[in-house]
């Protein structure tokens, strides 16, 4: 996984988690969310998406679940592309027991460049294309 990214670390806290004492799946969406952030932001080279008016519109996502994660599990999140198209990026996410590194969910997104004003796709510039060849995993 050496061209993956760390995206995310954090835990799974108690009040994430639900009557049958694992993490809720709504909070394995918000880990990856906040992740894909992380490597949307180094491929597009820039952290104020607003300013430019261009950001991301996840078109397309599936999440396995793999293993249980209990309340106080330390989470790693790394990021890698798996696909670069023409206005868009396929990215996998796996997420991992931090201190176990027992994987315990892995996402698949395809998320298209987006112009916000004009609300619709916008090709990949070539170094876009560059930063997302330096985490691309075939």
């Amino acid at each position: 996984m050496s061209k993956s990214l760390v995206t995310f670390v954090g835990v799974a806290h108690p009040w994430m988690c639900d009557v049958m004492g694992h993490m809720n799946v709504r909070h394995y969406a918000a880990m990856f969310d906040d992740a894909s952030f992380q490597l949307l932001g180094h491929i597009a080279g820039q952290d104020d998406n607003q300013a430019s008016q261009i950001g991301w519109a996840d078109v397309r996502t599936e999440i396995d679940y793999r293993h249980e994660t209990k309340a106080g599990a330390l989470i790693t999140i790394r990021s890698h592309v798996v696909k670069i198209g023409r206005t868009s990026i396929t990215f996998e996410q796996v997420m991992l027991g931090s201190l176990d590194g027992i994987v315990r969910a892995s996402s698949r997104t395809t998320s298209v460049r987006f112009d916000l004003a004009a609300r619709a796709s916008v090709a990949l510039d070539e170094p876009m294309r560059d930063r997302s060849s330096a985490f691309l995993i075939e």
